[in-house]
Parts: structure tokens; sequence; C-alpha cells
């Protein structure tokens, strides 16, 4: 039975052993679009996270998902065009259930203004990364990756850990929600700015966010005092951030580590500018899109140049994805690429070698299934110091939401192994429900985004997007459960391609023979991908593991 939902009564979270589908697959695939709803930041718009990523593209298309994924058989497709079902035909039981492109523009028309038109005319939609997948879990979702940077931050320039240590950020929306209780976990003090009271109410609803200051002056004292005893804390500040960093800059404080996570990418329905409103810039949205444009874009220009002057002063700063350099420098910022992305300074080494955001979501609904996977992530890979680091901290800090779901940094075979263990748990019976098995869209082998995954790629290849469409068909010819090919829309449009891919552990023989070459395969990419552009942790993997790489 599903359960109550006190965030959205009128979106349950799905669970329980009844069936309305005519199999799990197809049932796996419809829970999995109800909970991003139970979840999302705006459900009865259909609106996920980040302003736009949509779970469909009107009410009319996700009534008619949901009919079709009841009634279709296991030997069908659905076919999904920027959140719209426009047809289910007949393939075999061996190919995907849904196949999805969301928001895919061509190259000369791939820009934030005609985005905007098509939407307004009702022939696209955004699906973000995971939420027109139908793969978010909440913040939870993005959390491991922001505290994996936080503790590279940590080795490379704190002495291993954050105590004692000032973080300022800005956003608390689906994404940035999860940096406040990634910095606590990390031993820092963390401020997060945002301009929405009910953001920062619902992160500390749900166990994200600890404490909410008042004004300025409170926040900077809460987190000198946090400093002092080297005390974990995260606090939020209702507030804009184009103000306060220059603020807490103008008043001499250099914070240890600066980021943001705004909706800096869109300039209509994300980032906010100074001196607006929240109603005031709602009413320019459909009407006054130059002006709110200009008014964000200047913004970010003091929100970015504050940042540059907390770097100048040593503070680290990076960027963390949410296009704010980008925007800064079309705004004159001429060294605004002075800010790092997170992904080269942090993370490359591990994507290199197909290590990243791998979930699972528990279908049935019950916490105990997500608990016996942590006891068996502890049980295969002791000697995972990622790994066995992170479920202990998740297990002690992370509160569920929605579906129970867990995200775990698995790599090439690791992602494999941990899935075919958990369908013979589901075929015995240990598991109370199947598991769905997806995994971020910034991933080794499925993104392409000159200015986040693959910015400074070793050999010049950043703008190539031809790997995340090699991803997808790939990922057809393995037999997984969804696959999807999306590009950016909003502020985002022109900038990125993505591949996402959900795979259905339901405990038979044929969801291993799934699960073993849609995994194996996908991570293979990946590795093969890196390898391309000459990273030596690509050639160590393929050597290490026999993956299938053509040498020329």
């Amino acid at each position: 039975m599903p359960k109550a939902n006190p965030r959205h009564p009128n979106f349950p979270i799905p669970g329980g052993p009844e069936l309305r589908a005519r199999g799990w697959r197809q049932e796996a695939l419809l829970r999995l679009l109800e909970n991003v709803l139970s979840v999302g930041e705006d459900p009865d718009n259909l609106v996920v996270y980040a302003a736009l990523g949509k779970a469909a593209r009107n009410w009319p298309s996700h009534r008619a998902i949901v009919k079709t994924l009841i009634e279709m058989d296991e030997d069908q497709t659905l076919v999904i065009q920027s959140g719209k079902p426009v047809g289910l035909l007949k393939t075999h039981a061996k190919a995907p259930l849904v196949i999805m492109a969301n928001c895919n523009i061509v190259g000369q028309w791939a820009k934030a203004e005609v985005f905007y038109e098509l939407q307004r005319k009702g022939l696209i939609c955004w699906g973000g990364l995971t939420a027109g997948a139908w793969q978010y879990i909440g913040s939870q979702g993005v959390i491991q990756g922001t505290y994996e940077i936080f503790m590279r931050i940590a080795e490379r320039r704190f002495g291993g850990d954050l105590s004692g240590r000032f973080v300022l950020t800005a956003g608390l929306g689906g994404m940035g929600g999860a940096q406040p209780l990634a910095g606590r976990m990390a031993g820092a003090a963390i401020l997060c700015v945002d301009i929405d009271p009910e953001r920062a109410k619902k992160r500390q609803q749900v166990g994200y966010l600890q404490e909410i200051a008042p004004d300025l002056d409170t926040a900077l004292a809460m987190i000198a005092a946090a400093v002092k005893e080297k005390r974990a804390l995260s606090v939020g500040l209702v507030g804009n951030a184009a103000e306060i960093y220059p603020e807490i800059a103008r008043r001499g404080i250099v914070p240890d580590v600066v980021t943001d996570q705004t909706s800096a990418h869109d300039l209509v329905y994300g980032y906010v500018p100074k001196g607006m409103s929240l109603d005031q810039v709602r009413s320019l949205r459909e009407d006054g899109q130059g002006q709110l444009m200009a008014a964000s874009r200047a913004s970010i220009v003091e929100h970015v140049k504050a940042m540059l002057d907390f770097q100048k002063k040593g503070s680290e700063v990076f960027d963390n994805g949410n296009l704010i350099r980008t925007q800064a420098r079309e705004g004159g910022v001429a060294d605004a690429f002075d800010i790092p992305i997170f992904t080269e300074a942090y993370l490359r080494p591990l994507f290199a070698r197909a290590i990243g955001p791998f979930r699972w979501m528990a279908l049935s609904g019950d916490e105990s299934d997500i608990a016996l996977i942590d006891d068996l992530l502890l049980a295969m890979f002791p000697e995972n110091r990622i790994i066995t680091n992170w479920i202990l901290l998740a297990r002690q800090h992370i509160p569920f939401e929605g579906l129970p779901a867990r995200i775990a940094w698995l790599g090439h075979g690791e992602r494999t192994a941990l899935a075919r263990r958990v369908n013979q748990l589901v075929a015995s019976g240990e598991l109370k429900g199947p598991i769905a098995f997806s995994r971020d869209h910034l991933d080794a082998g499925a993104m392409a985004h000159p200015n986040i995954m693959t910015e400074r790629m070793k050999d010049g290849s950043d703008a190539i997007a031809d790997w995340p469409l090699l991803d997808a068909m790939l990922l057809c010819s393995s037999m997984a459960d969804l696959v999807v090919v999306h590009s950016g829309g909003g502020g985002y449009a022109g900038y990125m391609t993505s591949c996402g891919v959900t795979v259905v552990a339901d405990g038979t023989k044929a969801a291993d023979e799934r699960l073993d070459h849609a995994l194996t395969n996908d991570t293979s990419l990946g590795v093969i991908r890196y390898a391309d552009a000459g990273y030596e942790e690509s050639f160590d993997e393929i050597a290490a593991k026999g993956i299938g790489h053509v040498k020329v």
C-alpha cells in the first residue's frame, strides 16, 4: 500500500506487494515515476527539481504514461518524447520497456530563448537529469558526491577533515539541499544561503539542515562559535547570495571553502536577482523574460566577483555545476573561469575508473531492504574505503525521502556484482520486494558537458557528445529496462547531453542477464571514454579488469 506523504499529501509514497501493472518491470517504472513526484519540489506542476526539471510534459501526458505502464506487456516498448508518450510498439521481452529522448534541440537552435518558446507552445519539457528519467531519490541523490568533494578538499588542504573550517555556499533546492548535511558529515561549519524560506524549512524538516538563522549577524556568530569549537554545524540563512556573499567579503571574513548551488543555470525560472522578491520574479517569468534575464545576470556578476575575491584571499573556491561561471563571463567577468569546476578539480581520477554515483531504490517501500543491502555492501567490499566509510555515515545521518534508497560510488564490476547478488536476495525472498538500480547522469560515459563533466579533458574532447549517445544505444542493446537521452533546457540549453539508465532486479534469471549486460557495459564504456582521452587510471582499469578496449 502507498504511504501517506506529509510534505505532499496528494502524492503518496509508493510501496507494498500489490501489482497494478502486468509485471514487476512495468510496476517498478510506475513506482519510480510516482516516487520522483512524492519527493519533488513542486509536484502539482510536475516539477521535480532545478526550477524546470519535470517528470512529464503535462498532466494529460502523465496520465497516459501511467495508463500505458499499467496495461503494457513485457514485449512492448513505450516511447516518450520530451515527457509525452508518443508510441507503444511491439519489440520483444529483452528490449527496454521505456525509451525516452527529452529536450534535445538541434545545435544552432539549442538556446534558452528557443527552449522557452517551445515550452510555452507545449512542445517540449526539460527532464533535468534524473527528474524526467524517474530516477531522483531526493537530496540523497547527490549527497555522496557533495561529501566526496568536501573530503577531497579536506585531504588536499586541511589535513584530512574540515573540523574547525567554515564552508560558505548557497542553494537549498532539490540538488543544493544536500550541501548542509554533506558539509556537516565532513566535519565543517557550513552556512547555506537561499532566497526561499520554504526551501530552508523543508531541508530542516527532513533533517538535512540543523539551524535557520534570523539574520546574517546571527548566522556568522553561530558559524564562528562552531569553528572555534571545531564542531560540525549546518546553518541556513534566508537571503540573496548576490547580497550576502559581497557583504561577508566586505566584512573581511574569509571562509575556508566557497561554492554555490543556486539555480544560476536558469536566469528566468531559477535564479532570483537581488532586490526582487519571489513574487516579483514570478510575475515577470511570462512577459518580462528579457528584463529578468538581464537582472539575474547582473546579480550573478556580483555573486561571482565575491567568490573570486574570496579565492584571491585564500579560500578554496569551486563551481558546483550550475553554470554560474558561464553566466558571469557572459556578464563581463573575464576571469570567472579562474574558479575551477568540481569534476576536474576533485573527482576526475574516480570517473576515469568509472567510479561514480550508483543508486538503488527499494520498490517494496520497506527500509529493511536498504539495511540488508547496506550489510551486503560492507561484506562484499571491505577493502573499499570510500564505500565502507560512506555506508556507515549514511546509516547514521541520512534520512530517507520517498522510497527507501541509497547511493554509493561504485565502479566497474562492483555495480554488476552488487546488483546480481541483490537479485538473488529478491529471488530467495530475503528482500521484501524488487530493487531498481540506476545512477546519476553525471557518470563516466554518460555525460558531455564542457563546463561541468568534461571541462578541460586531457585530449580536448570536452564538447564531443558522441559518448552519451553511444551509451544509450549500448544500453538498449544490453537489455536495460529504461534508457533516456537528455539535453539541457532553460539556461542549460545547448550546454549538455546525457544518458540515463534503470534496470530492475525482480529476482528472475532474465533480470540477472539484464543487470549483467547493462551495468557491465555501461561502466565499460565509461572507462573506455577516459582511456580514449588519455587518462592513465583508465588504462590501469582496462588492464586489471579485461575491458574490451580497441586500441588504434
